[in-house]
């Protein structure tokens, strides 16, 4: 008995669709994403918990003049070196980008994104909205995410639980974050972590990363 059903259509469409799955799925490019934002957002502290949870992208580890906390080990958050150090990574050209914020060097290693990226990982790699801006001057297809805080009171909450600046070095960093969120429209993503909603943040930044691996489109990445 006739049922109406263009099986024949229907069996086209599933191959279609398989052809799409094998050609967006099955290999699709991976992405460079870019976590940035103001101090105090919780950049560190978003990028820890992705690993706790075992996301499977690369983590950029980015190297520092900046002396450690005590609660920070070498190769984990940062690569601490010496400016000496530093500043012979940037005369060989080791250096992705480079920046120096609040006195201190910051740069993210290039040979790390690239081995990342060649393996076909996800690189995630946590900048300040300077160096963001840098990269996406020289990698348009990158994927810049600006994090912020729930409020200015959280923002400010977070900075002074630190307890290594004094109250001036506070007031700086507020006028600096003021001045960075008018950046924020430079950006492709905008996340809100606010406080006790961390999984949220986080969540959110891993949707994003899959939504952009949907894309028929594929981002491109040359480093």
């Amino acid at each position: 008995m006739p049922t109406g059903l263009d099986t024949s259509h229907t069996s086209s469409q599933k191959d279609a669709e398989s052809t799409c799955s094998r050609q967006y799925w099955d290999r699709p490019d991976p992405v460079l994403v870019v976590v940035s934002g103001p101090s105090g957002v919780g950049k560190d502290t978003v990028l820890k918990r992705m690993k706790e949870l075992d996301y499977p992208f690369h983590f950029v580890v980015t190297a520092t003049t900046r002396p450690p906390r005590k609660d920070e080990e070498q190769g984990v958050a940062y690569w601490f070196v010496s400016e000496a150090e530093f500043k012979d990574l940037i005369s060989r050209g080791e250096l992705f980008e480079h920046a120096l914020v609040y006195g201190d060097y910051k740069g993210v290693p290039k040979k790390q994104v690239r081995r990342a990226l060649a393996s076909g990982q996800d690189v995630i790699m946590r900048l300040d909205v300077q160096g963001a801006t840098t990269v996406r001057r020289l990698i348009p297809d990158a994927i810049l995410i600006f994090l912020l805080a729930g409020s200015e009171d959280e923002l400010l909450g977070r900075l002074r639980a630190r307890r290594t600046e004094t109250e001036k070095a506070l007031e700086r960093r507020i006028a600096t974050a003021r001045g960075e969120m008018k950046r924020i429209p430079e950006f492709d993503y905008v996340v809100v972590n606010r406080d006790g909603q961390l999984d949220r943040a986080v969540e959110t930044i891993a949707a994003i990363i899959a939504a952009e691996r949907c894309r028929t489109k594929q981002r491109v990445i040359h480093v």
